[in-house]
């Protein structure tokens, strides 16, 4: 029986997906992104393992809240590097017709067969792919992160291709991704997807710098400051096509 490293649950999220979530907060990732607010997840081999129908019952118990529009949502972490527990836990999820996310930003994904197998089946139990698109510039990708992006890329279109609907979303950091350049890039690249339904900017912020104190990790964005209302809507203006963006 496959076991999932989980950090955290949410019983009542309402920016994780549409309506009313239960959210899932995965341990594993291989990305260090200098604005990471959950660092504490980096690690895989740690939080609490769950089977998944251990998960699914508690995750059952809040469906009066989700109501017509609401449903589980797999954060992290990186939820795919967790893919076989995750096949087991969204089955269960979609045998009582429920509406599943995987909120990742990518970076496990790769098209070898193994993978992809997975992948597949993964996806044929997910109905929504909130997929975090960091930078378009493939340096400063490397930079931000420690990873490249092209593999990120090519998740969104394998995705677009398969027909699967995704959310794309961007953290906006004044003087690190915030250049209108990379911003008119990544709009180009975002109008070549097929599947996009919504596309969001998320101002960054400052509430992970705890997490990194109470970790002993340096953290590389000490002074910077969070954008203006004005620098967001600009950023929007630019990356969001029309009809596409948070009412």
């Amino acid at each position: 029986m496959v076991k999932g490293n989980i950090h955290s649950l949410e019983t009542f999220g309402l920016v994780d997906g549409p309506g009313v979530r239960f959210v899932v907060f995965v341990q594993g990732c291989h990305m260090r992104c200098k604005y990471c607010h959950n660092p504490e997840t980096w690690e895989l081999c740690s939080g609490e393992e769950w089977t998944a129908e251990d998960l699914f019952k508690k995750a059952f118990r809040y469906k009066t809240y989700w109501r017509d529009n609401g449903g589980i949502t797999v954060s992290g972490g990186e939820p795919l590097l967790q893919m076989d527990f995750l096949i087991e836990f969204f089955k269960l999820a979609k045998e009582k017709g429920i509406h599943t996310v995987i909120d990742s930003a990518g970076n496990p994904f790769k098209r070898d067969k193994e993978f992809l197998e997975k992948f597949d089946e993964l996806m044929k139990y997910t109905d929504l792919v909130m997929l975090d698109l960091k930078e378009i510039d493939d340096e400063k990708h490397k930079l931000l992160t420690g990873h490249t992006n092209k593999n990120i890329l090519d998740m969104a279109t394998y995705l677009s291709d398969m027909g699967k609907e995704m959310w794309i979303r961007h953290v906006l950091v004044p003087d690190l991704t915030d250049d209108e350049a990379g911003l008119v890039e990544m709009r180009k690249f975002i109008d070549t997807l097929k599947t996009v339904s919504r596309v969001e900017v998320l101002p960054y912020h400052t509430l992970g710098l705890i997490k990194w104190n109470n970790l002993g990790i340096k953290y590389p964005l000490e002074g910077v400051r969070i954008p203006t209302a004005e620098e967001k809507e600009a950023a929007e203006k630019i990356l969001v096509p029309e009809g596409l963006g948070v009412e």
